[in-house]
């Protein structure tokens, strides 16, 4: 999702619940203008309510910041543990979990280059809280690698930290290069990056 310069069609529906609109327009306002350049005014305008109807939702524009990411991590970590659950090889699970995890960041690409560009100004608390919670992703992500690695299945000549780190870092990167118009969609991409990811770790 490239960012939109128009309403988006949660924006001004009046019967999208007050929650889910004024998050819909937080992040096409955050990543139009940026979150600095972004008033609650200008928000609770956009979204049709008060500032009371924000406040009483969300505490402040920070907890905004933090939800916008919060709701994709949140969708990763289920995927994942579902994916990481099942009874599949543990090949066939860490491909289907590095699929996942670009398609999804694909599908909510304002959501995650407004939080790369504006993690730093989240509170001391709500940032040490979103970092927890991506460890906790990257540690269940790692474990697969590394019940590969214990069974045969991965080398182990690059160290499972380093192939996890590495594997984001492409991740991470993906609302800089990507565009919805551009000549692969969320799937090839995300066929590409898990096919490499799984050619580095063969024995």
């Amino acid at each position: 999702m490239a960012a939109r310069t128009t309403e988006g069609p949660e924006d001004g529906n009046q019967e999208t619940p007050v929650p889910q609109r004024l998050l819909a327009v937080a992040t096409r306002l955050f990543a139009e203008r940026g979150y600095d350049r972004t008033s609650v005014q200008e928000i609770v305008e956009a979204a049709g309510v008060t500032k009371g109807a924000l406040y009483h939702y969300f505490g402040s524009k920070d907890d905004l910041l933090h939800e916008v990411y919060a709701r994709m991590l949140r969708l990763q970590q289920q995927r994942l543990d579902a994916v990481a659950d099942s009874d599949a090889p543990v090949e066939e699970r860490l491909r289907a979990a590095a699929a996942d995890v670009v398609v999804t960041t694909i599908e909510n690409l304002d959501d995650a280059m407004i939080f790369f560009r504006s993690m730093h100004q989240l509170s001391p608390e709500k940032y040490k809280q979103v970092r927890a919670e991506r460890r906790r992703y990257h540690e269940r992500f790692r474990a697969l690698v590394e019940e590969g690695m214990r069974g045969g299945v991965f080398a182990t000549a690059t160290p499972a930290d380093l192939v996890v780190d590495y594997y984001f870092g492409s991740v991470h990167h993906l609302s800089t290069w990507y565009r919805t118009d551009g000549p692969l969609t969320p799937h090839q991409v995300a066929d590409h990056l898990a096919d490499l990811l799984l050619r580095s770790l063969r024995p």
